[in-house]
């Protein structure tokens, strides 16, 4: 017990240590200013020493581009405001906040959360909320936006830490994001770009959909259960007792509440039979001309924010807390301007993943991993633990999944084929790497957003803070899911409906 005990206080200290050098850095807007200067720098020093690599499907050299030459420069001064309204993040958190503005001033959230801490017990409230934020990818990115300050004030109204719930929402959002229960919107794209990198060497060879469906739902279940022992074990006990302004008791529900939930869930209702007419029928509004649901993913950051916009209506018309489209518009103004300082990191941070893109020093360095993977010579399932280091490795520096994969899978699909290993396995092993150091990277866009939602409750806190909070979801995610797939492997289960472990399949 004891040496259990010196132990537990290492692993504190050495987040404790992390935290304060990590809070040390500049102020965010300041540091991602800082390492676009950086990047600059860097794509002069790499392309003076004519660093290049040779991609792996077209055959085509990757040099590193000067960033600091006539056109380079041209291309910072002219393309700064592109680069801000054309950053992904932005558009998708603005748009959606408008809905979700509307459901919390309305009071639409606290009602809900009180009937949410009625009807699940105490015990139960941590692995339900890094359950949720795990499924969530299947609103895309809809959780970052949504969930994970929801975390926040679900955990400020049972009366616990709100940044450890904004810790255990974000771990399953981002940490966990290629899992889920059901099939989204990364199911197809990986699907079908480990299909043409099949067809390298077998070119009769299918990827189905569900290639990794029942491996990424008992995923699911068993990030529920790591992610909640860390937020009960680690993260909350280090954080301690909050005792700021947000804490907040939620007491029973009133009757005018109890209207407003009534009426909200009534427009939820409509709004979910709306969209099942929208998206069911083969001809449906929301189907592509190949009967794909495409312009369903597509529009789903509009379909959430209408989503939230009206039942947040229709619960403050019922509760008395909207009386017209004033208040209604308000709201949603008033949710505008308290973004004010995540829109001013959106500018930092959209630069620097412009230039960090420009330079393609990304792009050479998962070329580059994806070469050091090959030669190594392993095989078996150290050749599949390695794999997975390496996709971990280059997330901390691209965080496209399908721009890695596109690089990486007619690389490591094809030789993994060779050595017996089916494409539905290395995607797998593949989606595992590039899920858990989400949490843990600055370059993930998300993170300025995650950074403005936890300064509401703490404003001193900084990168550090949220780095050193976050690592031991990281790297118990790393452990516990590749020793899942380890023994995925060990007992010989299909991955999914039509997929198999080995190459060729049976």
């Amino acid at each position: 017990m004891a040496a259990q005990e010196r132990k537990r206080g290492l692993i504190l200290k050495a987040l404790d240590l992390i935290e304060r050098w990590g809070n040390k850095l500049p102020h965010p807007i300041t540091l991602f200013l800082l390492l676009s200067l950086g990047a600059l720098a860097a794509s002069w020093l790499a392309s003076s020493f004519a660093l290049s690599v040779i991609h792996p499907v077209t055959g085509k050299t990757i040099a590193v581009v000067n960033l600091l030459d006539r056109q380079g420069i041209q291309n910072v001064i002219t393309k700064a405001v592109a680069n801000f309204t054309g950053f992904a993040p932005l558009g998708t958190v603005l748009v959606a906040m408008i809905g979700v503005g509307v459901a919390e001033r309305s009071g639409l959230f606290s009602a809900a959360l009180k009937a949410l801490v009625a009807g699940v017990p105490s015990w139960l409230m941590t692995a339900a909320l890094v359950f949720a934020g795990i499924n969530a990818s299947l609103a895309v990115d809809a959780g970052y936006v949504i969930l994970v300050p929801l975390g926040a004030v679900l955990f400020a109204g049972i009366g616990r830490h709100p940044i450890v719930g904004l810790a255990a929402a974000f771990a399953g959002v981002s940490g966990g994001f290629s899992a889920n229960i059901f099939l989204t919107a990364l199911d197809p794209l990986l699907a079908g770009l480990t299909q043409e990198a099949a067809r390298l060497y077998d070119p009769n060879y299918t990827v189905p959909v569900t290639a990794n469906y029942y491996f990424m739902i008992a995923s699911t279940f068993l990030l529920t259960l790591i992610g909640a022992w860390v937020t009960v074990k680690i993260t909350e006990p280090r954080l301690g007792v909050y005792a700021g302004a947000a804490r907040q008791s939620l007491d029973r529900l009133r009757r005018e509440e109890k209207r407003g939930l009534l009426a909200a869930g009534l427009t939820i209702v409509g709004e979910t039979l709306i969209l099942i007419l929208l998206t069911l029928p083969a001809n449906g509004l929301l189907r592509d001309a190949k009967g794909g649901l495409e312009p369903f993913f597509q529009g789903m950051v509009l379909l959430m924010a209408i989503g939230f916009l009206l039942p947040g209506i229709a619960y403050g018309l019922a509760a008395g807390t909207i009386r017209g489209d004033r208040d209604a518009g308000r709201m949603i103004e008033e949710t505008m301007g308290a973004m004010g300082s995540y829109i001013a990191l959106a500018f930092a941070a959209s630069q620097f993943v412009a230039y960090f893109g420009w330079s393609n020093l990304g792009l050479i360095m998962a070329v580059s991993g994806a070469e050091f993977l090959k030669a190594t010579g392993l095989s078996g399932i150290p050749l599949i633990l390695l794999f997975i280091f390496v996709c971990a490795l280059i997330d901390l520096f691209l965080a496209s999944a399908s721009a890695k994969w596109a690089v990486m899978g007619p690389v490591f699909v094809p030789m993994l084929m060779i050595m017996g290993y089916s494409p539905e396995l290395t995607q797998a092993a593949y989606r595992i790497g590039d899920s858990f150091t989400n949490i843990v990277t600055p370059l993930m866009p998300y993170m300025p957003l995650i950074i403005a939602f936890a300064q509401k409750y703490d404003p001193k806190i900084g990168l550090g803070t949220l780095l050193s909070m976050m690592l031991p979801y990281s790297v118990a995610f790393a452990v516990g899911w590749t020793a899942l797939l380890a023994l995925w492997l060990l007992l010989g289960i299909p991955l999914g409906p039509g997929a198999s472990l080995a190459y060729p399949p049976g």
